[in-house]
């Protein structure tokens, strides 16, 4: 998804846990691991593999911040409902007002993983499914919830 956005020309941050006892550079393995392997991927992922410079690496526990920055959040973690609440619970203390907030899940419920969280989360908050690989697919899913209205 982020090469797909570099490829329009759009930067973002591709952020992910922290791997266990990492200190340094190693604290964005997983991040880093996902854009060299988007770099080498057939078919290809990138337009052109300058591209990639558009995409930061980042982990959830040194960068979340960044989020504030943005204005389309996409969460795309492993499908676990209160994994990705947890996580979307600390995006929402630190994103702006507004800040469209998507997930990419395919298999559960999209307003199930928003309730509880304030209303402007919710009037921002619906699911975006890209469909694999998005570069070629041309296809993306938008799934909205009887409170989204962005």
């Amino acid at each position: 998804i982020a090469a797909h956005f570099a490829n329009a020309g759009v930067p973002s941050y591709l952020l992910d846990i922290v791997p266990p006892h990492a200190d340094g550079p190693a604290r964005n393995k997983i991040a880093a691991a996902g854009l060299d392997a988007a770099k080498k991927s057939k078919p290809a992922a990138f337009f052109e593999s300058s591209l990639a410079r558009l995409v930061t690496v980042g982990n959830f526990e040194d960068d979340l911040k960044r989020v504030a920055e943005v204005d389309w959040i996409i969460e795309a973690v492993i499908e676990n409902l209160d994994i990705k609440r947890a996580l979307l619970k600390k995006v929402e203390a630190v994103c702006k007002p507004g800040t469209i907030i998507t997930t990419n899940t395919s298999g559960l419920p999209v307003a199930r993983i928003a309730e509880g969280f304030s209303d402007d989360f919710r009037r921002s908050w619906f699911g975006t499914h890209f469909f694999n690989p998005p570069r070629y697919m041309r296809l993306l899913e938008i799934i909205p919830t009887p409170e989204s209205d962005r």
